[in-house]
C-alpha cells in the first residue's frame, strides 16, 4: 500500500461494517462486514471490531493514517467514550477509542453514526458545496448531524443533534429513551409500523394492503411492510406515511430557524419512500416556516451514499481530525461556497 490510507469503521446492533480508503475520496478500496454478536459482550465486540479492521487494513499497520469509529448512541467523542448503546447489551461509558487505539497503535477517533453520517454527506456526498446543512436519518429511531459555517455541530459533551428525541407530540407515546411524544415515536419506521397496528386493530382500512403484505398477521406489521403497502397505492398506508413526512416536516421547520441551512438531506430506509414521504415534509417546512427564505433556496433531497454513508463518514471523521494540528472535531470545509 502507498500511504495515506484511512479506516472507517461503523458499529452496529447486527453488524460491524469495515472499509479502508484512500485520502479524500468516498470510495472503498476493500471492506467486510460481520455479525456484531453485541450478546457475547464488550470485549467480544472489541476483538470483531479489532479483526475487521486487520481485515482491510493489510499486513503494515503503519501505512493507516488514522482510524474512524462510528457508533450508535449517546457517546463522548471528546473522550472517545460510549456512554451507552441501545442495540449493545452492556455498553455503558466503555473506553471505546482508546481500546481500538492502543490495540492497533494507530490514531482513532470516535463519533455518533448520525453526526458521521452528516459528515460523510458533507464531505463527498448530497451536502457537497455547502457549509451549512442539516441531515437526518430515518430509520428504526431518528438521528441527526448539523453542519454549520462548516463545522459539525457537537455540543458541550458531544451530544448535540439529538433531533429524534425533540418533542412532536406533547403527552404522545412512550419513547424508548423513557421520555414521551418524541419525534421518534410518530415518524420512525417502528413509529410507523406500531400507528399501523394499532389504527388495524381498531378497525381502519378494511381490505388494506398492509394485512395482505404481513400475511394477515398484525404482528408481523412493520414500517417496511407500511412503506411497501403504501408505494403499492394503498390508502391506509399512504395516509400513515403523510402524517409521519408532516410531523417530521414541522420539526425541520423549526429546525430552519435555528440553524439556517442550505440543504436538507434525509437518509436511513424509511426515507427510501422517496416524494411520499417527503413531498408532505416539504409542504409542512413551508406552513411552518415564518417566511419562505428559509426554505426557498434550501432543497430537501436524498442522502446519496446509501449504505455506505456510515463507512464513509467515519473515515472523513479520521481524514478530517488529522488535517489540523490537533485532534479536533470541528472541521474546516474546503468545499466551494455556495452562491
Amino acid at each position: 500500500m502507498t500511504p495515506p490510507y484511512y479506516i472507517g469503521v461503523d458499529i452496529g446492533g447486527t453488524h460491524i461494517r469495515a472499509a479502508r480508503f484512500v485520502r479524500d475520496s468516498q470510495a472503498p478500496e476493500t471492506k467486510t462486514k460481520i455479525p456484531t454478536q453485541g450478546a457475547l459482550g464488550a470485549e467480544a465486540v472489541f476483538e470483531r471490531m479489532e479483526a475487521a479492521i486487520r481485515a482491510v487494513a493489510g499486513d503494515d499497520l503503519s501505512q493507516i493514517a488514522g482510524i474512524g469509529l462510528a457508533a450508535p448512541g449517546p457517546i463522548d467523542p471528546y473522550t472517545g467514550t460510549v456512554l451507552s448503546a441501545p442495540n449493545l447489551p452492556g455498553w455503558v461509558d466503555v473506553p471505546l477509542r482508546d481500546y481500538i487505539e492502543n490495540r492497533l497503535g494507530r490514531p482513532t477517533f470516535l463519533g455518533n453514526d448520525a453526526n458521521l453520517a452528516a459528515l460523510g454527506e458533507w464531505k463527498f456526498g448530497a451536502g457537497r458545496g455547502h457549509h451549512d446543512v442539516l441531515y437526518l436519518t430515518i430509520s428504526t429511531g431518528i438521528g441527526a448531524g448539523v453542519i454549520s459555517g462548516g463545522h459539525l455541530i457537537l455540543g458541550a459533551r458531544g451530544l448535540g443533534a439529538e433531533i429524534g428525541h425533540m418533542l412532536a407530540v406533547p403527552d404522545g407515546a412512550p419513547c424508548g429513551c423513557g421520555q414521551r411524544g418524541h419525534l421518534e415515536t410518530v415518524a420512525s419506521g417502528t413509529a410507523i409500523g406500531r400507528i399501523a397496528r394499532e389504527r388495524l386493530a381498531a378497525g381502519e382500512g378494511a381490505g388494506s394492503k398492509i394485512l395482505d403484505l404481513a400475511s394477515g398477521d398484525l404482528a408481523n406489521v412493520t414500517g417496511a411492510v407500511v412503506g411497501a403497502a403504501a408505494l403499492a397505492g394503498d390508502a391506509l398506508a399512504t395516509a400513515i406515511v403523510v402524517e409521519a413526512g408532516t410531523l417530521l416536516g414541522r420539526t425541520v421547520a423549526s429546525l430552519l430557524h435555528a440553524f439556517n441551512p442550505s440543504i436538507v438531506i434525509c437518509g436511513g430506509g424509511v426515507s427510501l419512500l422517496g416524494d411520499i414521504l417527503l413531498d408532505p415534509m416539504r409542504a409542512a417546512i413551508q406552513q411552518y416556516t415564518m417566511d419562505e427564505v428559509y426554505w426557498r433556496n434550501c432543497p430537501v433531497v436524498l442522502a446519496t451514499l446509501g449504505d455506505d454513508g456510515g463507512l464513509v463518514g467515519a473515515a472523513a471523521l479520521a481524514m478530517e481530525s488529522l488535517r489540523t494540528p490537533k485532534r479536533t472535531l470541528h472541521y474546516e470545509s474546503d468545499s466551494v461556497p455556495v452562491a
